[in-house]
Formats: structure tokens, C-alpha cells, sequence
């Protein structure tokens, strides 16, 4: 008979008690080192100017729109999708909610005709995609031609001016120093937050992601949850144009240019995967910071705008070079027999 002392001994399965009372996400950490870094460096070439309550106010003005539309593209690219109609939306709900028609209404109306339009636009790209079977790059791509050019018909391509003085007055001012389009990039961040990592909801987005059959199979109504996804991105897209109205007090077919490929870089660069099934909502919102920060030092040392385009590209193929490291990495890495494979859906805790 063997003896008890004889035999191996048994790896006791993970425990709650046995991980990290606060896990550390490098990668984050290393997101937050590079938006220190460029802080720093704004500082250098322009001390006088760049740490500033006026510029930093600025900078985060700036970065309320394509923050809250970045939020929906996490959203979508959780789930193995793609959106490339937001920036045209935004135009769209910005042109939409400063008509004439629509200003004689008061700023509440405003307020929800751009909700509205961004709602019901991205669950058109939902229920295509989703029901109608249409691939996400080519469903997006045709709502962001439509929707520009249905942007450009209502405005005769003309900037609409907000004449509805209680509207820019609300949105125009600040609460406790801080401006109102800060806040509520701060309240759409903390509801997404919430609603991906503490709800049902979030859960099933990161199990469709990570393998969209299995999701079905496991009874994940995986078309209406889709569909609802791509509504939530085109509501972050009414918000965002609000924001935008508010900003520049107008609204116009050529708002939201290229808005698209900023929360694109910003969600693949807080390193959300485009294979889905994985990602951050405070990494995309540092890779936003990442870029407004980026941008301001270049108009402030007066550099080409192609430069900046040229820095950004070369920051998303990084990116994305080191998320495929980090994949393939972690496919090599070996399990014991012990060890479950449950890191399903890489949330933030």
C-alpha cells in the first residue's frame, strides 16, 4: 500500500483568499504612465500655458464628446462589432436638434430630439445588423453616408446657429467649478461603467464577445442583445451631440468628423480587443485623455495637424501589435490540471 506521505501533493484550486486583495492591471498602469508622461511633456515645451486651469478646462471640454461616444464603442467592440456611423450621427442629431422647428420648442425638446435621433439611428444599425444579418462594417458604413448626407439635406449645409438662450446657458455654465459637459461625460462614464461590470447586461456583452454561439447556447438572447447594444452607442451619440451643440453653440452636417476613428484609436488603445470578449471602460477613457492630451500640445507648439494624424495612426498599430503579443502570449502560456480556464470576460473588478 502506498503511503499517504508518498503521494503528491494536491494544488489546492484558487480561492478568493489566495488572489490579490487589489489586483493590479499593468496595463492600465502603463496607460496611466503615458498620459503622465505626455502631461509632462506638454509642461516642458509650454510652462506658462499648458497646466493651466483655463487650458486643462479646455482639454477636458474637448474631451467630453468623443468620450461619450467612446463609451458606446466599447459597447459595441465588446462584442466582436464595429460602429462606424457615430461620427455622422452626431452631425445628424447636432443638425436635427438646432432647426428652427425644433429650437421654437425650447430646450428640453432639443435635449430629446437629440436623444432621440441618436437612439433610434443606432437601433436601426442594431436590428439590421442583428436580425437582418447585415456585417457591421458594411451596416455602419452605409448609415454613416446616409446619415451625413440626410444631415447635410435638413441643414442646406449651413452652420445653424443656437439661438435658445436657456440652452446655452445650462449647458454653458459650471458646477462647482467644474463645467456641466465635464459632468456628464463623468455620468455617462459611471452609468456604462456600472451597467458593464455590475449588471447582467454587462456580463452577456463580454459572453458575446468572447464566443457569440456559446452565448446563444447557454440561452443569451444573442440578436436583441445585440441590437441593444448598437442602440446604446447611438444614444452616446445624441449625448455627445448635445455636448457638441453646447460647445461650439451651433450644429452642423460637418460635426463629428472623423469621430469615429478618434473612439476607435481611444477604446483599442485602453485596450479593448477588436476580436471582442475583452476590455476596459477606464482604459478607453484614459486612451481619450491619451489623445486630447496629444492634441493639445501639438496646437500649442503649433505642429501640423498631419503630423498629429501621423502620431495617432502610428499609436493604434502599436496598439494593436500589442494586443496580439499579449494574445498569443497568453495562448502559450501553460495550465496546470488544476486550473479552471474562467477569465471569461477580463473586466475590470
Amino acid at each position: 500500500m502506498t503511503k499517504a506521505l508518498d503521494r503528491p501533493p494536491v494544488k489546492p484550486a484558487a480561492t478568493g483568499a489566495g488572489r490579490r486583495a487589489f489586483p493590479v492591471d499593468v496595463r492600465l498602469l502603463g496607460l496611466t504612465g503615458v498620459l503622465v508622461l505626455l502631461l509632462l511633456i506638454g509642461y516642458v515645451t509650454n510652462p506658462d500655458t499648458f497646466i493651466t486651469e483655463g487650458n486643462l478646462s479646455i482639454m477636458l471640454r474637448q474631451a467630453a464628446a468623443i468620450g461619450v461616444v467612446s463609451v458606446g464603442m466599447t459597447f459595441v467592440i465588446l462584442t466582436a462589432g464595429i460602429d462606424l456611423s457615430v461620427g455622422s450621427l452626431v452631425a445628424l442629431a447636432s443638425v436635427w436638434m438646432t432647426t428652427v422647428a425644433t429650437q421654437s420648442y425650447g430646450p428640453f425638446v432639443m435635449v430629446l430630439c437629440g436623444l432621440l435621433v441618436g437612439l433610434g439611428a443606432g437601433l436601426v444599425n442594431g436590428m439590421l445588423i442583428a436580425y437582418g444579418k447585415v456585417v457591421p462594417f458594411i451596416m455602419t458604413l452605409a448609415m454613416m453616408a446616409s446619415a451625413r448626407g440626410l444631415a447635410e439635406r435638413i441643414s442646406g449645409r449651413q452652420t445653424q446657429v443656437v439661438t435658445e438662450s436657456g440652452f446655452t446657458s445650462f449647458f454653458g455654465a459650471d458646477f462647482l467649478g467644474i463645467p456641466v459637459l465635464v459632468w456628464m461625460l463623468a455620468l455617462v462614464f459611471t452609468v456604462g461603467w456600472v451597467v458593464l461590470n455590475r449588471t447582467t447586461f454587462g456580463r452577456r456583452t463580454f459572453a458575446i464577445g468572447g464566443n457569440a454561439e456559446a452565448a446563444r447556447l447557454s440561452g443569451i438572447n444573442v440578436k436583441r442583445h445585440v441590437a441593444l447594444v448598437y442602440g446604446i452607442s447611438g444614444l452616446c451619440c445624441g449625448i455627445a451631440a448635445i455636448i457638441s451643440v453646447a460647445r461650439t453653440t451651433s450644429g452642423a452636417s460637418t460635426t463629428g468628423m472623423f469621430y469615429e476613428l478618434d473612439a476607435i484609436a481611444a477604446v483599442v488603445i485602453g485596450g479593448t480587443l477588436l476580436s471582442g470578449g475583452r476590455g476596459s471602460l477606464i482604459g478607453t477613457l484614459i486612451g481619450v485623455l491619451i489623445f486630447t492630451a496629444l492634441s493639445s500640445i501639438f496646437t500649442q507648439n503649433n505642429l501640423d495637424t498631419d503630423i498629429q494624424s501621423i502620431a495617432k495612426g502610428a499609436i493604434i498599430v502599436a496598439a494593436v501589435l500589442l494586443q496580439h503579443t499579449t494574445a498569443r502570449r497568453r495562448k502559450a502560456k501553460p495550465r496546470g490540471p488544476a486550473e479552471a480556464p474562467t477569465e471569461a470576460t477580463g473586466s475590470e473588478k
